[in-house]
């Protein structure tokens, strides 16, 4: 396997911090089987992923309340209880991530994130304006896996596509950065990572 790795792309959510729209929503809509409707029908992660396109919050709701009047409360939730929804980093994937910019690397994060959200996690998290930079899909109107989001990172960044190497959770995303031409692990946990990134000649 190739070890001349110069670029790391970090993804963020259930990477680098902790996300789950149940948290909140556990108590907003206690019976687990009217919530897990909610968000099949309604909050959908489809809907939700527009905001990561860059739809802003006050259309999403709109749309959502003009077809579900009754559920207006709930609706609203979403975006005022989201900070419940990140209530946490994972340390390790941090450490690694702050091991790896310590040595000198070139550390970059892609993420499909709302605009506003993410300024609220960095804020939150401070660790998020270590890296180099960031490509944020809400702030660029693209998603993973789309291959123009990895071309724009690659561009924005100067990166090398044969040497860089990301790192995410969502199988579609891996591959999807494979297929433009980058290296790609699937994170599971910050053990596995150790050793894929070792495998890569990037031990940390």
């Amino acid at each position: 396997m190739t070890t001349d790795i110069r670029h790391i792309v970090f993804d963020i959510g259930k990477v680098l911090i902790h996300y789950d729209p149940h948290l909140p929503f556990s108590r907003l809509i206690p019976d687990e089987a009217e919530r897990n409707w909610f968000f099949a029908n309604i909050c959908t992660h489809d809907w939700n992923i527009e905001q990561d396109r860059g739809r802003t919050w006050a259309e999403a709701e709109e749309l959502l309340i003009e077809q579900h009047p009754a559920r207006e409360e709930h609706i609203r939730a979403f975006r005022k209880y989201w900070h419940e929804m990140v209530p946490h980093a994972y340390d390790d994937s941090v450490a690694i991530m702050e091991g790896l910019i310590a040595e000198g690397r070139d550390v970059t994060m892609l993420t499909n994130f709302a605009s506003d959200t993410f300024r609220e996690a960095q804020a939150r998290f401070p660790f998020l304006t270590k890296p180099r930079g960031v490509t944020v899909s809400g702030d660029v109107g693209l998603i993973k896996p789309d291959m123009a989001i990895y071309e724009t990172h690659t561009k924005s960044f100067g990166l090398d596509p044969a040497a860089t190497i990301f790192i995410d959770d969502a199988p579609v995303n891996v591959e999807g950065a494979k297929a433009f031409g980058w290296n790609a692990v699937l994170f599971s946990g910050p053990e596995k990572l150790r050793s894929d990134l070792a495998a890569y000649g990037l031990k940390v």
